[in-house]
Formats: C-alpha cells, sequence, structure tokens
C-alpha cells in the first residue's frame, strides 16, 4: 500500500539518463544528498539484476560514492518495501526493471513524493531500454547525460558493446562495454560485436 506516502503535495518524476560511463549515478547520488541534507525523508532502491560491485544494499558510483540502499528483484518488490512517509525516491539502473516502474513512480508522484529515476535510454543497439523512455515522456524534468567519446573525445551518447554476446540486458562494465558517439559508433552500422561474430563464423 503506498497511499500513505508522501506529502501530498510537490510531487515529481525526474528522469537522469544517456550512455553508459556517463555520470547518471553520481548525479542521482548529488540529488540525494541534497535531499537529505535538507532533511528529507529518503529512500534509495537498486536492482538485484546489477550485481557489479558486491554490496547488496550499497548504491555504489565509479567514482566510489555511496548510499545506502534497498535492493529489489521487481517493481512490485519496491511497492511493498516503500516506507510510510518517504518524500524522496531514487531508483538506480532503472532500465532493467518492469513496466511496473512507470505505473509505481506515476503514483508516488501524484502523492507528493519526487521520484528520481537514473538508467540507459538505449541498449547496445541503439533501441529503446526498458521503462526509461516512457519515464521521460511522463517526467517532469529530464536530464541527458553524456560519457565522453574513447575514440575521438568528443560527447558521447551510446554504449557499444565490444564483447558478451548479443542478448540485451548483459551487466558488464569497461570490459563489455565503450562510450561512442554518433560517428565513431560505427558508420557501417554494425557494432564491433557483430562484426567480431562474422569474422568468426
Amino acid at each position: 500500500m503506498i497511499r500513505e506516502q508522501g506529502r501530498g503535495d510537490g510531487g515529481c518524476i525526474e528522469v537522469i539518463t544517456g550512455g553508459m560511463f556517463s555520470g547518471k549515478s553520481e548525479e542521482l547520488l548529488r540529488r540525494l544528498r541534497r535531499a537529505l541534507i535538507a532533511r528529507q525523508r529518503v529512500q534509495v532502491f537498486r536492482i538485484a539484476t546489477d550485481t557489479r560491485g558486491g554490496e547488496a544494499d550499497v548504491l555504489r558510483t565509479r567514482d566510489n560514492r555511496s548510499l545506502s540502499a534497498v535492493t529489489v528483484a521487481s517493481s512490485d518488490e519496491m511497492r511493498e518495501k516503500l516506507s510510510l512517509g518517504v518524500e524522496v525516491v531514487g531508483i538506480d539502473e532503472a532500465q532493467f526493471f518492469d513496466r511496473g516502474l512507470v505505473d509505481l513512480t506515476t503514483e508516488l508522484a501524484d502523492l507528493g513524493v519526487r521520484v528520481i529515476v537514473a538508467g540507459l535510454d538505449l541498449d547496445f543497439r541503439r533501441r529503446p531500454f526498458g521503462p526509461i523512455p516512457e519515464l521521460m515522456a511522463i517526467a517532469e524534468y529530464v536530464d541527458k547525460m553524456h560519457a565522453v567519446c574513447v575514440r575521438c573525445g568528443a560527447a558521447a551518447q551510446y554504449s557499444l558493446r565490444i564483447a558478451g554476446g548479443d542478448q540485451q540486458v548483459l551487466v558488464g562494465d569497461v570490459e563489455t562495454y565503450e562510450a561512442r558517439c554518433r560517428r565513431c559508433f560505427d558508420s557501417s552500422g554494425e557494432t564491433d560485436l557483430d562484426a567480431g561474430e562474422a569474422r568468426a563464423s
């Protein structure tokens, strides 16, 4: 039950999105820390699918900043674990969540909760990823972050998979993905992974 959540006013949805290595989690953590300084009641969620970092109940960024978090496997579990009276909810790696996350964040915002969501908007083939595109459509605020292209140094909005297979969901880091700009993603329209598989066949 979430009917008692929030203050009844000031609710909104904020989406922090972009490619890998663009600082999404860092920006999420910055906003959450500011809410804590303002003495607001904050609750942070992370998805069980993301096993990077090793610590289950910690949101940890690449620059080694951290905040306590609740690890859940689905939006239904998140709903069950919401604290009464929460004012700010942070959700990291939201692209891995189910479609129910859209409904839950809408309900929370309607009840006066500020919901801050961070996640990839595109997968490694530059296709819409999980609930993020729909969350962007209904959010009051959307910030698109950019990484640095590893080839030319330009602003990079894409996450090119360089190893690991062709399934959409593959948790990885620098050993599996590279940040690329549009020009360097691949002028042929074929990812490096596709090219490698073609050479091997």
